[in-house]
């Protein structure tokens, strides 16, 4: 009880009304923190633990004097529609405090947004593209907006650690402080976060002591779990039985089906509604991912929570995060994750329900996913996950900033500028060499100005063009689409190198639809309804995995571990994989180059960022050689003795220049602001990202390789 006296009187009415039976384990360890030290905090724990109460409850009991008249509270989410999920639940709990609750996104209405700049108060809630739109739109107002800020939550913050978007955020968050009274107090929620003391960096590298990590073990909730593979044919379609199983665990339960792509999004709602509907049932699958439009995004997400009969959501990781689509009975995940932090993620949106279990069903379709998917399972069961790394020499957001920044402060001088990024929380690191150079290129193609007579930097003409467009705020890279429509109303958008012509028939949102028209000056796509259509090809590939997870894929399969959560299928095709390694005596640490008539295949099992490094070392040693995304990794058998290419690979003192001097130029690094930089950081930004040569030279060293002919 000692957490519960230390709230004011409203939060403890507000608790006896919500009929509370005692905090949750997260709760009564942060509340004595917020409310008793002044110290930053990081609460990890599981989905659903009540980790946004054990952060407002304290923080609301603290501000509930002012809050009426100043903004005290900065939520900052990665999602509007985590946002728009979250108003009411912060809503509620201030109901007898009367904090005023405010958004700030795109869908919000300028006289609303009026409203609050004239008279702010209470808690905003805002995303990080919306925080640089008012440093750059209401560059009068932020001294009196962000002045009286004591606290900034920010929800799911494992999902900015990596990120550029992490990179601007923690900018805006140190220009912030330039304006409030006292340095305000960050408070980070995550249910999937590791390598704690780079959080704590992040959040305050000037005193990492004073950032107190509040961690609660997993969920006491069981976790049941199945897998279950199905074979697909030749031409890659899915099968139906794939369908068909799916309907049957979904038939009478609320789920939640993720997928890794969009199109699968597409392609397998409309089968699930094709097999209600023989089932005399109406629409019970809905599709949801960020290429269907926000309206109908919000109609599934309104459906789902409203429903009382059983429905289903086939999403992207749009739905990973915590947007309220009320109690999810069972999670399907259709084909492995790439990380064990998104399967963590999305297994943790069921069993919500007071008594209820977490429920997963796995499906793989593709040997190599069923690996992986083991691989990454078993990883979760064993309580690991990714560690946060960060993201590496931002010198490309710094570009962003300094644009930012002179149109914020309406010019500064050359010193002045150096000294304002230096003392800035993400890029104090960065050498003032390195910063000058930057602004110095900047001024070169008139991205920034020098006024004459004060010598102030102001954004230049080049500059303006890329601080006007409605891009700049986001500093993550996004493909061009097309807008499709059917009359007036807005479906969703397709990448436009999708390739679709008038005719063709696409899915979109779930349904069906034959293409009319293609304005290609206004990026506008206008379509009718269709009886059939296949999925549009949307940009973005599979995603990088971790060195351990490849490990773990290797492990599996010089082992006879058995895994009791298979289907039958799951089990020959694995005895199926194992084999080759099993009959050839292959150990854990061996890597195997199977040679055949045609070509060498190379199973690397190691990172995706080792592989590729791989890649450029035999490449640079005249290997004829390519990889496939999936770790595996192909070679011309006419190159000559591969045995010694490899001796000669684990010999070499490998140095930048030999993977750099190989390297394609589609495989070089590029982010949304990269290609503005001197050329030489641009490579430097590239060796920093993708070259590794201490993993690379470790993994060399590490394993043993061995050519095995199979003809």
């Amino acid at each position: 009880m000692q957490s519960f006296e230390l709230l004011s009187k409203t939060m403890q009415k507000k608790i006896w009304d919500m009929k509370w039976d005692k905090l949750t384990p997260i709760q009564n360890k942060t509340i004595p923190i917020i409310i008793e030290t002044n110290k930053d905090v990081i609460l990890s724990s599981a989905t659903a633990s009540g980790k946004t109460e054990a952060a407002f409850l304290p923080i609301i009991s603290l501000i509930e004097e002012n809050a009426e008249k100043q903004l005290k509270v900065l939520y900052i989410s990665p999602l509007k529609a985590l946002i728009n999920n979250q108003f009411e639940r912060i809503e509620k709990l201030c109901e007898y405090s009367s904090i005023p609750i405010h958004k700030w996104h795109g869908d919000v209405s300028q006289s609303q947004k009026n409203k609050f700049v004239k008279n702010p108060s209470g808690i905003l809630q805002i995303t990080p593209e919306s925080v640089e739109s008012l440093f750059i739109n209401r560059t009068e107002h932020i001294k009196n907006l962000f002045k009286g800020i004591e606290f900034i939550v920010i929800d799911e913050i494992h999902s900015f650690i990596n990120s550029e978007r992490g990179v601007q955020l923690r900018s805006l968050l140190s220009r912030i402080e330039k304006y409030t009274i006292q340095r305000p107090r960050i408070v980070g929620l995550s249910a999937t976060i590791d390598n704690f003391e780079l959080v704590k960096e992040w959040v305050n590298y000037k005193d990492t002591k004073n950032v107190e990590i509040i961690e609660t073990a997993g969920s006491e909730k069981q976790l049941q779990y199945y897998l279950m593979h199905f074979e697909t044919g030749k031409d890659r379609r899915l099968p139906v039985e794939l369908f068909e199983d799916i309907r049957e665990v979904s038939r009478d339960n609320k789920t939640i089906i993720f997928c890794n792509r969009r199109g699968q999004v597409e392609e397998t709602t409309v089968f699930l509604n094709r097999l209600a509907k023989r089932d005399s049932v109406g629409e019970a699958y809905y599709a949801h991912h960020s290429s269907i439009d926000k309206k109908e995004r919000e109609y599934v997400e309104k459906t789902m929570v409203e429903s009382t009969t059983p429905k289903s959501v086939v999403a992207t990781s749009s739905l990973e995060l915590g947007i309220d689509i009320g109690d999810v009975d069972i999670v399907v995940q259709l084909d492995s994750t790439f990380t064990v932090s998104s399967l963590k993620q999305r297994l943790g949106r069921s069993g919500r329900k007071k008594g209820a279990d977490q429920m997963l069903q796995l499906y793989t379709t593709e040997d190599d996913s069923l690996l992986q998917s083991l691989a990454v399972m078993e990883l979760a069961l064993e309580k690991w996950i990714e560690p946060a790394t960060g993201y590496l020499a931002p010198y490309d957001i710094l570009f962003h900033q300094l644009i930012s920044i002179c149109q914020e402060t309406n010019g500064r001088g050359l010193e002045e500028l150096v000294s304002i990024i230096k003392g800035n929380h993400i890029f104090y690191n960065i050498q003032s060499e390195k910063v000058e150079q930057i602004i110095h290129h900047m001024l070169e193609k008139d991205h920034l100005e020098k006024v004459k007579g004060s010598n102030e930097l102001i954004v230049g003409i080049e500059g303006e063009r890329i601080l006007r467009s409605k891009e700049f705020y986001a500093v993550f890279m996004s493909p061009e689409v097309f807008t499709v429509l059917e009359g007036v109303k807005t479906i969703g958008t397709v990448d436009k190198g999708a390739g679709i012509d008038m005719g063709d028939s696409i899915i979109l949102a779930g349904r069906l639809w034959e293409i009319n028209s293609i304005d290609f000056k206004k990026n506008k796509i206008y379509v009718k309804k269709s009886v059939s259509g296949k999925p549009p090809r949307y940009s973005g590939g599979a995603g990088g995995i971790h060195n351990r997870i490849g490990e773990k894929m290797i492990e599996i399969l010089c082992s006879n571990q058995q895994f009791g959560y298979f289907n039958d299928t799951a089990e020959y095709t694995l005895q199926d994989m194992r084999k080759a390694y099993h009959d050839y005596g292959v150990k854990q640490n061996e890597r195997i180059l199977w040679r055949t008539k045609h070509e060498i295949v190379f199973d690397t099992y190691t990172g995706s960022k080792n592989t590729q490094n791989l890649i450029w070392a035999l490449r640079s040693l005249g290997l004829n050689i390519r990889g496939d995304g999936v770790g595996r990794v192909y070679i011309d058998p006419s190159n000559g003795d591969i045995a010694e290419v490899i001796r000669q690979a684990k010999e070499k003192q490998w140095v930048i220049e030999d993977l750099l001097s190989i390297t394609q130029e589609h495989e070089l690094f590029v982010s949304k602001f990269s290609i503005y930089l001197p050329k030489d950081i641009q490579e430097e930004l590239h060796v920093i990202n993708k070259i590794n040569l201490k993993g690379l030279e470790e993994y060399l060293a590490t394993h043993s390789f061995r050519v095995i002919d199979l003809e």
